[in-house]
């Protein structure tokens, strides 16, 4: 008797699957979606001077959104790093313009005080026990009292000692921050994916006691995301600053970059419950978010309709990984 033998399945599906596999599946899907609705609707989409505006828009958010991506994988989450993002281009018109430090050390010193807020919210999670949300919490407004208290929320000028080159290169330059934003998404991929603290990330937040009874110094990894959140919401800012030659209190609009960054870690993949994510997941959703934005000011639709959708987006993205993870874990896909 012989064994019936069955069809082996098509390249095309098999592809399929794969493509299913992968947690940005789903939000390449709606990148594409929005390029071909947005080119259609407006020819003005795909010139070069409003994908410099995409990326420009998409870039400083997408390098705080890698920081959020590490520090949801491993289980908590930092709500202070958009004050963190405001307070640092003062830092540095401090230490330029009041005691004459030089400007690249002064730029490497505002990104030394953001490690050092960050080492504060993850000693204070860590070995107080204290909720990450409610430790970021009142770091967003310990930090909001100082910048405004310090800075007097008014605007300044960008120190003439950064001014040139030095500024082109760090973000005024038309395609600056998006070359900064694709080498940090490139090698963070790699750590996240590759390397022993990317995989004690996914550990700590997938399973503390396990990860803990494993001789993984769960703590040590959750201070060392807590930190890298935080130098990445102050190179964010330090970047906008220089693109927008000016530096601004609202830079970020308070929360706004801080949830924006959350949501396009969501958007992307990476799930809040800790112990999953995807760094280029985040870049592409806020890829969406910004085309979004883009696309309906191309369009003269009003901004009010923006969040609506943007919340839409979230829950929308949320069940569809919930129920993708499903099929993985079944494995359907």
């Amino acid at each position: 008797m012989t064994e019936a033998v069955l069809p082996r399945p098509s390249w095309w599906r098999l592809a399929g699957d794969a493509f299913l596999r992968r947690r940005e599946a789903s939000v390449l899907v709606v990148a594409l979606g929005l390029v071909v609705y947005f080119q259609a609707s407006t020819p003005i989409f795909l010139t070069t001077d409003n994908l410099r505006n995409i990326a420009q828009a998409t870039a400083p958010t997408a390098i705080v959104a890698v920081g959020i991506v590490f520090l949801l994988v491993s289980g908590e989450i930092d709500i202070s790093v958009g004050m963190v993002a405001a307070l640092a281009p003062y830092l540095m018109h401090y230490a330029i313009d009041f005691y004459h430090v030089p400007a690249v050390p002064a730029i490497l010193l505002s990104l030394a005080i953001a490690a050092g807020i960050g080492l504060i919210n993850g000693l204070i999670t860590t070995r107080l026990r204290v909720p990450s949300f409610v430790t970021t919490l009142g770091m967003f407004y310990l930090l909001y009292g100082v910048l405004l208290t310090t800075s007097h929320a008014y605007p300044v000028a960008v120190p003439e000692a950064v001014k040139g080159s030095l500024q082109t290169w760090l973000g005024a330059g038309d395609w600056a921050s998006l070359s900064w934003c694709l080498l940090v998404v490139a090698i963070f991929h790699i750590v996240l994916t590759r390397t022993r603290w990317g995989l004690h990330t996914i550990s700590v937040g997938g399973n503390l006691l396990g990860a803990t009874e494993a001789g993984i110094r769960a703590n040590r990894i959750k201070v060392g995301n807590f930190m890298l959140v935080s130098v990445f919401g102050a190179f964010a800012g330090l970047m906008e600053a220089f693109r927008i030659n000016s530096i601004d209190p609202n830079i970020g609009g308070g929360t706004r970059i801080t949830f924006t960054a959350i949501a396009a870690a969501v958007i992307g993949g990476t799930a809040l419950a800790g112990g999953s994510g995807t760094v280029i997941g985040a870049l592409i959703g806020m890829t969406v978010l910004a085309m979004l934005q883009n696309g309906f000011n191309l369009l003269g639709i009003s901004a009010n309709p923006f969040f609506l959708i943007q919340g839409a987006a979230i829950l929308v993205s949320m069940i569809a990984n919930q129920y993708l993870s499903r099929l993985r874990r079944t494995g359907r896909v």
